[in-house]
């Protein structure tokens, strides 16, 4: 029988139960996945301690948005598909009715990608939240064109490091931030132009020097909170702000800024992507053409045995992670 992560409660990694689960045949229009890695993002942490934009249905509650494997059974009207194709998922399902944690999973094969041979189960699995959320950041909402410059807070997430990844795609100008320089040379070397440490240096003081005294063409940040009105400070008076988290659970000063008028801001979650047909197309044929290219490679940081997904899951709340986080599975 294979093995299934469930949680039974809200709380810290230590709610995450690896059990034995009976997984149905694939329904109408699902598929299902013999899964070998799993990505990790902050989202499902949210999700298990009940912080998250919806909440689990307890008990037995699953997660994850992210995974790679090989088709091991269809549904019916499902034809793009068959089994022993390689596949990834896409973030395009609600957690409460699907989940990627386990060994076996049953997911819409609306959600799920063709993984090329080329293309390992552990890079399969690092890609599609992270590139969706940086393509739906930079390309579908941001309308960023070559010579622009797009300020990335928390850099060296895998948002982060995709958006990075993105904006040279694209022939713009990728400013990084980081709390510390600890991570400075490494941002460099995945692609940021300019890297500010904010605990070092004044943000907009630093931004205006890069960008010729005008600010940044675009800001995309997923920590909001206070620093916020600091952060708008540093765009451009018609560039934009765009916030796709909340790590920082500090309320958000309003006004955000003195000079704020004129200023585009607002918020993003990835299903503005995902669940959006037309977009989800667009993103999927940007990201594969990214990888065929080179340009667009996902940076894992470390990976974890299935069994260890309660320490795999300490690790991604540490904020010591430079990009992504990999459960691979036996």
């Amino acid at each position: 029988m294979p093995r299934t992560v469930l949680f039974h409660e809200l709380g810290g990694p230590e709610v995450l139960q690896l059990e034995d689960v009976p997984i149905n045949e694939p329904g109408p229009g699902e598929l299902r996945i013999r899964v070998e890695a799993i990505g990790l993002n902050r989202a499902e942490a949210l999700f298990r301690a009940g912080a998250y934009i919806y909440r689990p249905v307890l008990p037995s509650a699953r997660l994850g948005y992210e995974a790679a494997g090989i088709v091991d059974a269809v549904g019916a009207g499902v034809t793009d598909f068959a089994p022993g194709d390689p596949v990834s998922t896409v973030p395009a399902f609600l957690m409460t009715e699907y989940g990627t944690y386990g060994e076996q999973i049953v997911i819409p094969a609306s959600a799920v990608v063709h993984r090329p041979e080329t293309v390992d189960a552990v890079t399969g699995a690092a890609l599609w939240m992270a590139y969706t959320t940086g393509y739906g950041l930079l390309v579908e909402i941001g309308g960023i064109r070559p010579g622009d410059t797009v300020l990335v807070t928390a850099a060296s997430s895998s948002v982060g490091l995709a958006a990075i990844q993105i904006a040279n795609h694209l022939g713009a100008v990728p400013i990084a931030t980081t709390r510390t320089a600890a991570k400075k040379q490494r941002l460099l070397d995945a692609g940021a132009s300019h890297v500010i440490t904010t605990d070092d240096e004044d943000l907009v003081d630093r931004v205006r020097s890069l960008t010729g005294g005008r600010g940044v063409d675009l800001a995309v940040d997923p920590i909001a909170g206070p620093s916020l009105s600091t952060l708008v400070q540093a765009v451009a008076p018609d560039g934009g702000l765009i916030v796709y988290g909340f790590l920082d659970p500090n309320p958000i000063p309003l006004p955000v800024a003195p000079d704020f008028a004129g200023r585009n801001t607002r918020t993003f979650i990835f299903s503005e992507v995902t669940l959006n047909e037309a977009r989800l197309h667009r993103a999927k044929h940007f990201i594969q053409a990214g990888l065929r290219a080179g340009s667009l490679a996902p940076v894992v940081s470390r990976t974890f045995d299935l069994a260890a997904i309660g320490k795999a899951h300490h690790y991604l709340e540490s904020n010591d992670q430079f990009g992504k986080i990999i459960v691979t599975v036996p």
